[in-house]
């Protein structure tokens, strides 16, 4: 069996729109350091802002 990670063990960024933390996830793990916001909604809001 794998080993868990607990999730207070992830790592965690802030959304750059609306500020709240995110933690990592799986469909995240190649592409980390390019995640920018906590969901698409976020995305796109803060495109429409510039």
């Amino acid at each position: 069996m794998a080993k868990q990670v607990k999730k207070s063990d992830l790592p965690q960024k802030i959304c750059v729109t609306c500020g709240r933390p995110f933690t990592w996830r799986k469909k995240w793990e190649k592409v980390w350091e390019e995640v920018k916001y906590c969901s698409d909604r976020c995305k796109k809001t803060f495109k429409k802002q510039q």
